[in-house]
């Protein structure tokens, strides 16, 4: 959010104002397109410093005192405007850069209207009105695509920039959204470039533009930006840094000056978009207390552009969130809620409601009681020792058919199609999945539910994995687009006793115990399956021998000619094998992995678990 108090504000303004050279707008009388060529010979002519001199620039322009107030350089990529940034850049050469692997890097500089655009001539390739310093890899990442909406997302910066497909109308291919605290200031450098070079301008190609000189842009990329402009206003930094710019420049932004300008000269919001978004979809809940519930959905899509969604509970409005999860708080214990959301767009249009959810919330006391399966323990040991598992702590059984498991590589790209999941997970017990190539010594893929060579049991120590129910991210192992970096490469690690629920955000020393490399002996361990012998009932003595074997069993039941029935389960408690059997009985089960294997033999209302194992 903007870090604006009204003092202060006031006085921004004032100082801004009293550096706006007197009589410098006095021609702009007009309406329409006709006051956008009078601006555009107010500011146009400006003084060229040259593509090295935005840095010099940059060092007066672009330092961050207004979020972290360290000095530091504010680029639009990486900075958490309501946080600690992932990482600084501080002002001068060594930063800067024309290589790059991960975010964090280096800075370099950002055309907001690409190069390649303009054929890179001068002026405009050195106008710092609408190039700004920027961290190397997203600006690589943001590339020439446009500016605008993204539907389906396949790049995600540390700071919440978005890469995907366009949801802009009419517009099918790739585009760049930003966070929302720099919607306007890059609206505002889309209005000042049209209008300083208007006389060149129709003769630029780009999916933003209709090739006319005075409306310039197509009518779905114009009601983006207005909204933009409409819900993002002028920022105090905006105000500094057109007056540091028009110092080294001598032309300003009149878009930060005069905000009505944009209105006036293309009109507002609410003259065309009269179109709501759509329906948020797979609303679910993530976890939930006595007191409160948390929550996650799918994102809408909108003509113009989704500004918030509206979280409902029995048909009151709970709160109003910009993201895809929230959490309703000051709710009563042990009362069931009937939960909705819509989707809002900047001109007021709002979406029909998502599916309704019902959820109650704990009961005093039980807080900490999970509601969601989780990741509980993540082997990435030597060679091809990848293991995942899943914890069913909610108290019921769960069916799998709605989870997968998705891996993105090397920290960027988008997820991997899934690894889905099958079966029911009893409370108490643990899903396991494993590489087919295991070590017998780190686990057996006889006792696995799973054992696969998929893509997403091959991750390595860079590579984020993550949960999903019914498409939805509900839990992660790993920064998704953390880059190359290593987050836990020959390790096993596992999830801390006071984590009950899943989550989204991946913080290693809070949510998880580390462990040296092929450290196994927990995997699919307090299994609800007893592997000590335990008799359950008083059925008549057996003797199961030889046990171990190979897989060939001969079952003796003293004194008994009665038919009874074995069942037999793996640790996991899989059922592997069923039938009826007498006294004497041979049971072959060579087809079976070796490992180890509980076996239920039921005679009657009676009933004994032998623990048998087969080499």
């Amino acid at each position: 959010m903007k870090k604006l108090y009204s003092f202060l504000l006031l006085l921004f303004f004032s100082a801004n104002f009293a550096q706006i050279p007197s009589g410098y707008y006095s021609t702009a009388t007009g309406s329409s397109y006709t006051l956008k060529t009078q601006l555009y010979n107010i500011i146009k002519g400006h003084t060229n410093n040259g593509y090295a001199g935005l840095y010099t620039t940059y060092q007066t322009s672009d330092v961050d005192n207004f979020y972290e107030n360290d000095g530091t350089v504010l680029d639009m990529y990486s900075e958490n405007p309501s946080g600690t940034d992932p990482y600084n850049y501080s002002t001068g050469s060594t930063q800067r850069c024309g290589s790059y692997s991960v975010e964090g890097d280096c800075y370099n500089r950002e055309h907001i209207i690409p190069q390649s655009v303009f054929n890179e001539q001068s002026p405009m390739v050195a106008d710092a009105h609408f190039i700004t310093p920027t961290d190397g890899k997203v600006n690589g990442m943001r590339s020439n695509y446009p500016h605008g909406t993204v539907s389906s997302v396949t790049y995600t910066s540390q700071n919440g920039g978005k890469l995907g497909s366009s949801s802009v109308s009419g517009y099918s291919g790739t585009v760049f959204e930003p966070i929302n605290a720099f919607k306007g200031d890059i609206a505002r450098m889309y209005f000042y470039f049209v209008t300083r070079y208007e006389n060149t301008v129709s003769g630029y190609s780009y999916p933003m533009f209709d090739g006319s000189s005075n409306k310039v842009f197509t009518t779905a990329f114009l009601n983006v930006l207005l909204a933009w402009h409409a819900q993002d206003p002028v920022s105090t930094r905006e105000i500094v840094r057109n007056n540091a710019i028009y110092a080294r420049q001598n032309n300003r932004n009149p878009f930060i000056d005069h905000p009505e300008y944009v209105n006036q000269i293309w009109g507002g919001t609410s003259s065309g978009d009269t179109q709501a978004p759509t329906a948020p979809a797979s609303l679910a809940s993530t976890s939930k207390t006595a007191t409160s519930i948390t929550l996650t959905w799918n994102a809408s899509s909108d003509n113009v552009g989704v500004t918030g969604y509206n979280v409902y509970a029995n048909n009151t409005l709970k709160t109003t969130v910009t993201g895809l999860t929230a959490t309703i708080t000051g709710l009563t214990a042990s009362t069931s809620y009937s939960i909705y959301v819509k989707a809002k767009d900047a001109a007021g249009n709002t979406s029909a409601t998502s599916n309704t959810i019902s959820v109650i919330t704990n009961a005093n006391g039980t807080g900490g009681t999970a509601t969601e399966l989780l990741f509980s323990e993540y082997i990435e040991g030597s060679g091809n020792n990848k293991a995942l598992e899943i914890a069913n702590n909610t108290g019921n059984a769960v069916s799998l058919a709605a989870y997968t498991i998705k891996k993105q590589t090397n920290g960027a790209g988008s997820w991997s199609t899934g690894l889905a999941l099958s079966g029911t997970l009893n409370s108490g017990n643990k899903f396991v999945v494993v590489n087919s190539s295991i070590s017998s010594t780190c686990f057996s893929t006889g006792a696995a539910n799973i054992s696969t060579t998929a893509t997403e049991l091959t991750f390595n120590g860079n590579d984020a994995v993550g949960l999903f129910k019914n498409g939805v991210l509900i839990d992660i192992i790993g920064t998704f687009s953390g880059g190359t970096a290593n987050f836990a490469a020959d390790v096993t690690l596992r999830r801390k006793s006071t984590v009950t629920s899943p989550t989204t955000t991946f913080n290693l020393s809070s949510q998880w115990d580390s462990y040296t490399t092929d450290t196994c002996n927990n995997l699919a361990s307090k299994m609800a399956k007893p592997l000590e012998e335990e008799s359950i009932s008083q059925l008549e003595e057996i003797i199961i021998y030889p046990n171990p074997s190979e897989g060939h069993f001969t079952i003796q039941m003293k004194n008994s000619d009665e038919v009874s029935r074995i069942t037999i389960f793996s640790i996991l408690g899989q059922k592997v094998f069923e039938n009826e059997i007498s006294n004497l009985s041979t049971v072959t089960l060579d087809t079976i992995p070796k490992g180890i294997y509980i076996m239920s033999i039921s005679q009657g209302q009676q009933t004994i678990i032998k623990k048998i194992i087969i080499n």
